[in-house]
Order: C-alpha cells, then structure tokens, then sequence
C-alpha cells in the first residue's frame, strides 16, 4: 500500500510530480491528486476510487470510508481467504459519499488493473472512474487491463505474490493470479508506467519495450 509524494528540491526533478500508487495507497493517490496543486500525473494499480479502511481528514476536509460486510468473504479449499465481495459498492447511498472526487485532478490517470483480484473489484472501480471523469467533461482515464492477474502487481522479476498476510485483518488473504500471466503482466506494467511519467512529466520518448 504504497504512495509518496516528496518535494523536496533536491530529490525532484520537477517541475512535474507524479504520483504512483497500489491498493490503499491508489486512494491516497487519488485523493492527493484530487486535492493539492500541481499533480501532473497520477498512476493507479489495483486500487478503488473510494476512500478505504479509515476516514480521510485534510485541513476542513472529511471523507468517509467505504464500509464492508465481512460476513461476504470467502474461506477457499486452502484455507485462504477471499474477499473481493465484502466491499459496498460505492455508486450506492451512503457509500458514495466515500468517492473521491478524481474530476478535480489536473492531470491524467493511468488504472493498471488485475482481471483476476481478489482484493477488491479493480475493474468495477476503473470504470466508475471513466465514467466519473466523463460526466465532468473530463479525458477518459487510460486503462490497461491485465488477464489472469491478481492483486499484487509488482516491479519486474518479483516472484508473484499470491497470498500474504492482511496489514489490516492479520489473516492470510487470496490475492489471486496465474503465475506465468501474472509475471508478463509486471513487466509490461512496468513499461507502462514508465512510458505514461515520461510522456506527462518530461516529455521524453517511451522506453524501449522488452521482449519479454
């Protein structure tokens, strides 16, 4: 659940930032996006377009959480849970007032997106973002979606994570993914992002695609 914003003059190029951002850190991500200045490109990996897990306090700012019903999760054969359906959908009332309001961003998103997690509905949330976008005359988001991947979309060559440990719930959560798809799914990913912060941040020709 990462997200970084860092200012600092001697670590940022700028005069762009972009930001980057999986699972819970997606939200902060979005929200950074959707509240402070200068977010010149914003990065997504399986994440939801709802605040998630605590409320969101910044300065007279308040978002809600998305709730859920851990009575929806699932145990699997392995023991391993499931929990892609204990999210409320957040199109709902009250649950909408938890969106974030991605139209006020700046700059353009790029949604990386498992088709196969089963952390949370990362499909669902990317087109509830499309069409939030849409709706305020806004570009559509670029969205690449991944076939039999799941949750845990990791810099190239990181063995799949397919199951760990739930920061929150301490159980050992399913995350999805068929190893081989999801390894070219990390790679490619990878050049994606890269390709999108360097045409929105400085301009500079893609990178080389891998023969991977």
């Amino acid at each position: 659940m990462n997200s970084a914003l860092v200012l600092s003059p001697h670590q940022v190029k700028g005069p762009n930032v972009g930001l980057l951002g999986f699972s819970k850190g997606g939200d902060l991500c979005l929200s950074m996006a959707a509240f402070l200045r200068n977010i010149t490109a914003t990065v997504l990996i399986n994440s939801c377009v709802a605040n998630t897990i605590a409320p969101l306090y910044y300065k007279d700012l308040f978002v809600p959480n998305l709730r859920c019903d851990l009575t929806k999760q699932k145990t699997m054969e392995s023991g391993l849970l499931d929990l892609v359906d204990i999210w409320n959908n957040p199109l709902e009332e009250p649950n909408c007032q938890s969106l974030i309001p991605l139209e006020k961003a700046q700059g353009p998103f790029l949604f990386i997106v498992g088709m196969d997690d089963h952390n949370w509905k990362s499909e669902f949330y990317a087109h509830i973002a499309c069409g939030r976008l849409q709706a305020h005359g806004k570009d559509r988001p670029q969205i690449i979606y991944y076939p039999e991947t799941g949750h845990y979309i990791d810099p190239p060559y990181f063995p799949p994570s397919r199951a760990s440990v739930h920061a929150v719930l301490g159980e050992v959560i399913f995350y999805g993914g068929e190893p081989r798809a999801h390894s070219r799914a990390q790679v490619d990913a990878w050049q994606q992002i890269q390709t999108f912060f360097q045409k929105y941040l400085n301009g500079e020709k893609p990178v080389e695609r891998s023969k991977i």
